[in-house]
C-alpha cells in the first residue's frame, strides 16, 4: 500500500484562510432577517451564502489560480485540474435564516481526483473542524477522535431532514432509526463534526451534493471513521449523494445491512 501524499502546508493555511474569510460574513449576517431568495430547486440562498463564497474565490484566484473551484453558489471552473476546492458557503441555510447556530462553511480539497483536505468552520459557536489526508482531525488545533460502539442498538444517529429521503430511501432509513438507542432530526454537517468529535455514532443521509459531502471526508476519516455512500462505496465527486458516516467501523456494516435489505 502506497503511503499518502501529503498535502502541502501552504494549502492547509490557505484552506484556514478561506474559513478566516467566509466567518465574519455569515457572522455579521446571521439573526439580521436577512432577504432570502429561493434557487430554481427552491431551496433557499442569502446574500451572506453569496458574499462568502466570493470571498472565498477572490482569495483562491490570488493564491492558485490555476485550481479548479466547485462552488455551490458560483458554479464550477476548471474541474479537471490536479487540485479542485470545493465550497458550501453555508451548508444549512434553512437553520442560519431561523437562527439556528448550527449551521457552517464547508471546504474541501480533492487531488487528481480524491479528497486529501476538508473544513467545517461555526462561525457563531467559533468551532473549527480540519481534517488532512495521513493527519488526525482537529477540532480548534486539538486532536478528535470518534467513539467505540457496540452495536447498533446502543448507536445516536442524527439525519438532517425528512424532505432528503424520497423514493427508495425513506422506508430503509425509517427501519434504521428504528434500530438505534437515539435518533435525533437535524444537524446538517455539524451533526458530522459531532460525530468525528466522538459524541454520536451514525449520521445517515441523501440527497447529497458534492459540496454538501466533499469536506466531511477527510474529517471523518482522520478521525478514525469511515463514510461511504449507501452500498459501502467510497464517496468522490461523482458519488449519487446517499451517505452514511459512522464512527464505528462494525456499526457501520450493520447500518449498511439494514440499508440494503
Amino acid at each position: 500500500m502506497t503511503s499518502p501524499t501529503p498535502v502541502p502546508a501552504e494549502l492547509v493555511a490557505l484552506a484556514h484562510q478561506l474559513a478566516d474569510s467566509a466567518r465574519p460574513i455569515a457572522a455579521r449576517y446571521f439573526r439580521t432577517g436577512v432577504t432570502v431568495d429561493d434557487k430554481t430547486d427552491q431551496s433557499p440562498v442569502t446574500i451572506a451564502d453569496r458574499e462568502a463564497e466570493t470571498a472565498m474565490r477572490d482569495l483562491l484566484t490570488r493564491h492558485v489560480p490555476e485550481h479548479g473551484v466547485f462552488g455551490e453558489e458560483h458554479g464550477a471552473v476548471r474541474t479537471d485540474a490536479d487540485y479542485v476546492w470545493v465550497l458550501d458557503p453555508i451548508d444549512g441555510t434553512k437553520a442560519f435564516i431561523t437562527g439556528l447556530p448550527l449551521f457552517g462553511t464547508l471546504i474541501g480539497l480533492f487531488h487528481r481526483g480524491k479528497p486529501v483536505l476538508g473544513i467545517i468552520d461555526q462561525p457563531i459557536l467559533q468551532e473549527r473542524w480540519l481534517g488532512v489526508e495521513g493527519e488526525r482531525s482537529t477540532l480548534n488545533g486539538r486532536p478528535i477522535s470518534v467513539r467505540a460502539c457496540a452495536g447498533l442498538a446502543s448507536a445516536y444517529m442524527y439525519s438532517t431532514a425528512p424532505g432528503m429521503f424520497a423514493d427508495g430511501y425513506a422506508r430503509p432509513h425509517q427501519a434504521l432509526t428504528e434500530k438505534v438507542k437515539l435518533f435525533r432530526w437535524g444537524g446538517d454537517c455539524y451533526a458530522y463534526g459531532l460525530l468525528a468529535a466522538g459524541h454520536v455514532d451514525l449520521v445517515v443521509e441523501a440527497d447529497l451534493k458534492l459540496y454538501d459531502y466533499a469536506a466531511l471526508i477527510p474529517v471523518i476519516t482522520g478521525a478514525g471513521g469511515v463514510i461511504t455512500d449507501w452500498k459501502g462505496r467510497p464517496l468522490d465527486m461523482h458519488s449519487e449523494g446517499a451517505v452514511v458516516a459512522a464512527g464505528d467501523p462494525a456499526v457501520h456494516r450493520a447500518a449498511l445491512d439494514v440499508l440494503s435489505a
